[in-house]
């Protein structure tokens, strides 16, 4: 696998497991029925470092970016996204795009990184702790689950 800066003509072939996972509703903060339009404009927006992740025969089978999480005084706080195509999950790709950004994120003079809305019951959540990110909040009942029910929201925070 080889993680490289993603190119806009990558998009089609990220669409397809970002759709896939955003619809599902069990992990992403985002509309479920986000047109492929605004979808890449959310994720492909200016201003955002995004990589995907390509298996031996250059299939893309992930992707992730780091941007910053505010402005200002406290541009220095990276935010980051991450998808693995569903299909391919359990195969280390995210720990590699996650292990990927934290690098990037510190080499370009980022001091911290913060995810504002982790669904608590996302898989991911145990990744985010194996690499050092702690829970500074939760905001109960945030998230209507599609199987779940009312679950919160994990505000994590590690320093780089």
């Amino acid at each position: 696998m080889s993680i490289r800066e993603a190119v806009a003509d990558d998009w089609p072939r990220i669409w397809p497991f970002w759709h896939r996972i955003v619809a599902a509703a069990d992990t992403y903060a985002w509309d479920p029925d986000t047109s492929e339009e605004d979808a890449r404009a959310l994720w492909m927006a200016p201003g955002k470092q995004v990589f995907v992740a390509e298996d031996s025969s250059g299939v893309v089978v992930g992707s992730a970016y780091v941007t910053p999480n505010y402005g200002g005084p406290a541009a220095d706080v990276a935010n980051a996204g991450f998808m693995v195509d569903p299909d391919r999950t359990g195969q280390g790709i995210g720990r590699a795009l996650a292990e990927h950004i934290l690098r990037t994120a510190k080499d370009d003079g980022y001091r911290a990184m913060v995810f504002n809305a982790v669904v608590e019951t996302n898989p991911a959540v145990k990744l985010w702790m194996s690499l050092g990110f702690e829970i500074v909040g939760t905001v109960p009942y945030a998230y209507a689950h599609p199987t779940q029910g009312r679950v919160g929201l994990h505000i994590m925070h590690r320093a780089l």
